[in-house]
């Protein structure tokens, strides 16, 4: 079991098929959720799982939360996609990762985060 750092191969094809849209306005609901160290993500990840989540409580709700002021920029040939900084506030987390999904399309996976360690907030801000 690991994280590892990988945009799903299933989202790639799922561009071709117009299943993501990253608008500002009137676009897709992507969420954010944390995962500890023994969660298994990586580009095989096709959807969002419960498996290996952070524990509710404590700050952090199953699901984890949902991203905003998203920007898609253009650098050479390179496309990119920016959410603003997710928080959680007064939150008791560990995480050694994230799933970026589309709550609009069935969950559908974007992108596994692999934060190289574990990160800790006690009665504090998760970001």
């Amino acid at each position: 079991m690991a994280i590892t750092q990988a945009v799903p191969s299933t989202f790639k094809s799922e561009l071709f098929q117009g299943l993501h849209n990253f608008s500002a306005s009137g676009g897709n609901t992507f969420k954010i959720a944390l995962y500890v160290s023994t969660a298994t993500l990586d580009s095989t990840t096709t959807a969002y799982t419960t498996s290996g989540e952070v524990a509710t409580g404590g700050g952090y709700t199953a699901g984890g939360n949902t991203l905003t002021g998203q920007s898609v920029t253009l650098s050479g040939t390179t496309a990119y996609i920016d959410f603003a900084d997710s928080t959680w506030t007064s939150a008791t987390i560990s995480a050694a990762g994230a799933l970026i999904y589309n709550s609009t399309s069935s969950n559908k996976a974007v992108c596994v985060l692999d934060f190289g360690g574990t990160f800790t907030s006690t009665s504090g801000n998760f970001t």
